[in-house]
């Protein structure tokens, strides 16, 4: 049975003739935050309509609505445990909660003065931990067993973005700060920097490797960034265009640029897409710095992408990314969640060439 109404899955067809899958009974407003268990074909979805989702994805990609919690404000931003048991998710209620898949029930773990823009889980040989962001400008780090966090740091400004994977976890805020942790410290920045972007940061993205990260920004461009490494490695770091496009084929030098409003890695191989207001999505190659796959599909923006476990399924949302601010917000926007098939050649990186 599906919690949110009948189960029926249609599709649309993108750029290369696939069919993409689009899921069942989607959110009433605009998606967030797209995040697969570790463990299962789970996918946990938050949106501006208060809910998280939790959705169970066939072996052919259909779907089931299996449970639903509730924010008292939009939710910004979900994430799942280690093991796949519980799904911690941030709001603009100033809460964090977690529901717990096993018994059915969602508590509130974590409180901010501001909205969360970010959980995040953090497994460490000491055990896990959840780390909310949150426009208070401040990283709070909280063990469930407890109300009050086991340590809070301050941030140079509002936190917008956050990612981890163990031992690296990169912060970005507002002015374009972006902060570097190695978690075996967690309190004290490793390394701080500004943004190799010169527009606000939209979104950060650590590599699988948790040797570096990337940047997007909402002037249609991503930095790759290596850490853990002397500064005359630095060459290695890079940036490029991308979600942009010429206003007409006589003016090259006039591009309408889009936000690049977030970034995923693919946990097998290593590459990553970004997604933008202009509703395309790319899948890229960093260490061969080419674009592997590009597909036009979506009647609207793109705000949030999300791999399986295994790297197979590529989620997607397609709805308003209030990139233009609440004026954007008109009726009529689509609120779509899409399940793509992944092929190898769209996500193998290149062989390197002798």
């Amino acid at each position: 049975m599906s919690f949110f109404g009948a189960s029926t899955s249609s599709s649309l067809v993108n750029a290369t003739g696939d069919k993409d899958i689009e899921v069942a009974d989607p959110p009433t407003d605009s998606i967030s935050s797209i995040s697969f268990s570790p463990t299962a074909d789970y996918m946990a979805v938050g949106s501006w309509d208060n809910n998280v989702r939790i959705y169970e994805v066939g072996a052919n990609g259909q779907t089931q609505g299996k449970a639903m919690y509730s924010h008292q404000g939009p939710v910004l931003n979900v994430c799942w445990n280690k093991d796949g048991t519980k799904i911690l998710s941030g709001g603009a209620d100033n809460a964090g909660r977690m529901f717990d898949v096993t018994t059915g029930q969602a508590s509130q773990v974590a409180q901010h003065d501001a909205p969360i823009r970010v959980v995040r889980w953090i497994e460490s040989p000491q055990g896990g931990v959840l780390a909310t962001g949150s426009w208070d400008k401040t990283v709070k780090y909280w063990d469930l067993r407890t109300p009050t966090p086991v340590s809070t740091v301050q941030l140079p400004e509002r936190c917008y973005t956050m990612d981890v994977v163990y031992p690296l976890m990169v912060v970005g805020t507002a002015e374009r700060h972006i902060q570097v942790f190695n978690l075996a410290n967690p309190t004290t920045p490793f390394k701080t920097l500004v943004s190799p972007l010169k527009w606000q940061t939209r979104v950060v993205s650590c590599f699988p490797s948790a040797n570096g990260f990337a940047v997007g920004s909402i002037e249609g461009r991503v930095a790759i960034q290596w850490v853990y490494v002397e500064e005359k490695d630095a060459s290695n770091n890079f940036s490029f265009k991308c979600h942009r496009r010429d206003q007409s084929p006589t003016s090259k030098d006039q591009s309408l640029v889009y936000a690049v409003n977030d970034i995923s890695f693919h946990p097998v191989h290593g590459t990553f897409s970004t997604c933008g207001s202009d509703g395309t999505i790319n899948f890229w190659d960093k260490d061969a710095r080419t674009r592997l796959k590009s597909f036009e599909q979506a009647p609207g923006p793109i705000p949030c992408t999300a791999f399986n476990r295994s790297g197979t399924i590529f989620a997607y949302a397609v709805s308003y990314d209030w990139s233009k601010g609440h004026s954007g917000m008109t009726p009529g926007h689509p609120n779509k969640l899409m399940l793509h098939a992944c092929k190898d050649e769209e996500v193998k990186r290149k062989p390197a060439k002798r």
